[in-house]
């Protein structure tokens, strides 16, 4: 269970087949690297089936993709005695993005996936015999309840949580931080991610969809009432530029003990956001402003969601008084020309493919 020994990079990562890790194994595979892709026994056959579309769009040949059916919650990640043995003699570089990306998750099932789950890609980390670099995704939102500038060097605080999603990413995180003192560790922390700025391809609604959404129920109406803020910023980042500055940094030594936050430098307000996806869908600017007091008490009432689209969880994103520092990542991926486009740039995208796949 070797790979060609022309292949000088061998990867193992974590969170395949899901949006971002499939994005990122296409870009890496450009490079030639092999890959070990942890799969849950549920999602093998969508991976079977991304890996031949990564295959063919790479000119990659399949063989250079193994797919290893496991669990990060549990012990030696679920893999087969013979899986691990090789993943541990053949890894040289380690990608953890597996998690519970649910603001509404419980409790014990995010200490499972999160916590406990890279607990044990930590100590699958350790038993790499040949390991050049760890990166872990992380997220911007470990800054829970603070306020303010949120800088990349730092982490631990007792300011209390939104959701037992940021709770278990920045316990998870503050593990992987101490990992630092053993191993070649790098923490990537992005913001909100939306779909690629060139194609508007996503996933899934969220984040900034809410509110593409609800101006597509009757754009010429919507419009005329902003309903955003302009003392609050939603930081959104594209997931090309995400997946591209995390394949950059992975080859950056520079990177080694640093933590990014791979956020937008100039976020907009929601005013302002709000301004620009109303422009794009109607052509016309808005008439009246709605107090903010009175937008966050409205989205909370029983019959929002069902109204908006927003369900009451995703809500205080709306209304998030954090701002965050991106001097670290500025420096390690400039030099390499990769820079966070501006949201106007690709808003248009973001709405076109909204209005192609209105049920994503």
């Amino acid at each position: 269970m070797a790979f060609d020994e022309t292949i000088d990079e061998t990867i193992f990562l974590t969170g395949f087949p899901g949006f971002i890790a499939g994005r990122l194994v296409e870009r890496l595979a450009r490079e030639g690297a092999g890959f070990f892709l942890l799969v849950q026994p549920t999602f093998v056959e969508r991976a079977r089936e991304e890996i031949h579309r990564i295959a063919e769009a790479t000119d990659t040949p399949a063989s250079n993709f193994l797919i290893v059916e496991g669990d990060i919650t549990r012990e030696n990640l679920g893999m087969s005695t013979e899986k691990f043995e090789a993943a541990c003699a053949q890894t040289t570089s380690l990608f953890h993005l597996a998690a519970i990306y649910d603001l509404a998750v419980a409790r014990d099932t995010a200490m499972r996936v999160n916590v406990e789950g890279t607990r044990n890609v930590n100590r699958f980390a350790r038993k790499l015999k040949n390991l050049r670099r760890y990166h872990y995704v992380s997220t911007c939102y470990v800054a829970g309840h603070r306020t303010g500038l949120i800088l990349e060097n730092e982490l631990k605080h007792d300011a209390g949580f939104r959701n037992y999603y940021e709770e278990t990413k920045y316990l998870a995180e503050v593990e992987v931080d101490e990992l630092k003192r053993e191993l070649p560790v790098t923490i990537h922390r992005p913001s909100v991610v939306c779909g690629d700025s060139r194609t508007g391809e996503t996933a899934k609604y969220d984040g900034v969809y809410y509110l593409i959404l609800y101006l597509l129920k009757a754009p010429r109406l919507l419009s005329l009432f902003n309903i955003g803020n302009r003392d609050v910023t939603l930081n959104l980042v594209p997931i090309d530029f995400v997946v591209e500055a995390m394949a950059t940094l992975a080859h950056d030594e520079r990177a080694i003990g640093a933590t990014v936050q791979l956020a937008d430098p100039s976020p907009l307000t929601t005013q302002e956001l709000f301004e620009v996806i109303a422009e794009t869908m109607s052509g016309r600017k808005y008439m009246i402003t709605i107090p903010g007091a009175l937008v966050r008490l409205s989205l909370m009432l029983p019959p929002s969601p069902l109204i908006t689209g927003l369900p009451h969880h995703g809500v205080p994103y709306f209304f998030l008084e954090q701002t965050y520092d991106t001097t670290r990542a500025r420096e390690l991926l400039e030099p390499h020309n990769v820079r966070c486009p501006h949201f106007p740039d690709y808003a248009r995208n973001l709405v076109k493919f909204v209005e192609t796949h209105p049920n994503l």
